[in-house]
């Protein structure tokens, strides 16, 4: 597939509820997007598409305020929530393949609390593959007590895991940052957020954050909460991997607009980026480790993703869920429109999305404010994954 440039783009200046440039394959994809807005399925959104590192899509619309006052920008930024796990395995993978960092080692060996409670065997890759029984944090908690990340991985370190280990995946939904970080802090002696910047954000020109400083807060997008589900929590088996995991501590959206939890680092769930941020240092993984002439990562370092680690109905979320090391992989009955091949991918709280497809060198990343029903993926991403990789099809039929 051709890379494309901005001078075969379409559209490339403010057009409609759109602006930015798409290639002409993908016209499909502004289509969509301007339709989403106009019905005000969409409040404000980016998307980008890049092919072998190379943006063909970089496209943004909508407004960043519900009253429709503000509008989305180009440097508009908001909180990716899971996608933020993405760059916090990335940031691991660094480490790996500069030797520092060994999957199969166990978690113990960097982090030597953690052997406590009968951790001492948990490895690497099962803190990575969300297969390490430690879902979330030991109740009683509550979410201010995790901007704390070293004292938050304390308390991760002293408790006991809640299955045994590379047994099954429980989605580490808040704490898989706390966890990655603090072997990544043990290693360099840097905070998650701070090799993040030094080793990726900063050498590739991506404005992602985890731990966003003050100075950009004003250009975030505050979130819009979903619909609240008719769900009775409390009638739930509160001693359940799902209860336990969801609500120790429990997310609450309006917090998120805070200047605690922005400036905090929290590589679960608050990167602060937009689409073209994501699929800048995403697309390391879908261009097999080089970017820019630059190598990051070995082509062995990038075969460990695909290496599965569970294959099932996830504890923690209760629905089918494949993981590599650090990623998801393709489940066609929870991501349809994610392709088959090799594809890693993984999804936000709300709809965001990143897929890395290393057959096609593509990478997809998708963001939004108004959030989406549901705890993987949404509608609105399907449709948008639907028009990207029905123009990579189309493009192979003719050749």
């Amino acid at each position: 597939m051709s890379s494309g440039s901005r001078s075969d783009a379409t559209g490339s200046a403010t057009g409609g509820p759109t602006s930015g440039f798409c290639a002409e394959q993908f016209a499909d994809v502004r289509t969509e997007l301007a339709a989403q807005i106009d019905s005000g399925a969409e409040l404000g959104a980016s998307i980008c598409v890049t092919v072998d590192g190379v943006p063909v899509v970089d496209l943004w619309g909508g407004h960043r305020d519900p009253e429709r006052t503000m509008p989305w920008t180009e440097d508009t930024l908001v909180d990716v929530f899971s996608i933020s796990k993405t760059m916090t395995a990335l940031s691991a993978l660094l480490l790996v393949d500069r030797g520092a960092l060994d999957v199969r080692q166990r978690v113990a060996h960097y982090w030597p609390e953690f052997a406590a409670n009968s951790k001492g065997d948990i490895e690497i890759r099962q803190l990575l593959g969300h297969t390490s029984g430690v879902s979330g944090w030991q109740p009683p908690i509550e979410l201010n007590d995790i901007y704390d990340a070293e004292s938050a991985a304390a308390r991760l370190a002293a408790q006991p895991s809640w299955w045994a280990p590379g047994t099954a995946s429980g989605y580490h939904v808040l704490n898989y940052g706390h966890l990655i970080g603090e072997v990544i802090r043990r290693i360099t002696g840097q905070t998650l957020g701070e090799f993040f910047a030094a080793e990726l954000a900063g050498p590739l020109g991506a404005d992602f954050h985890i731990g966003t400083p003050s100075q950009h807060h004003h250009r975030i997008a505050p979130l819009v909460p979903p619909p609240m589900l008719e769900f009775d929590m409390a009638a739930l088996d509160q001693e359940s991997i799902l209860v336990k995991t969801l609500t120790s501590p429990l997310l609450d959206i309006a917090e998120t607009s805070s200047r605690a939890w922005r400036e905090a680092e929290i590589g679960a769930v608050n990167g602060h980026g937009n689409a073209r941020s994501v699929a800048r240092v995403q697309s390391l993984v879908s261009c097999g480790g080089v970017l820019d002439g630059r190598h990051f990562l070995s082509e062995q370092t990038i075969e460990l993703i695909f290496e599965q680690q569970s294959d099932g109905v996830d504890l923690a979320l209760l629905v089918p869920l494949r993981f590599g090391i650090g990623y998801g992989l393709p489940q066609p009955q929870t991501a349809p429109e994610v392709p088959d091949g090799r594809v890693c991918w993984w999804a936000g709280y709300g709809g965001a999305m990143v897929v890395n497809d290393l057959d096609h060198r593509i990478t997809f990343a998708y963001t939004m404010n108004k959030m989406a029903p549901g705890l993987i993926g949404s509608e609105r991403a399907d449709g948008y994954l639907r028009a990207v990789f029905g123009a990579v099809r189309a493009e192979e039929k003719v050749r």
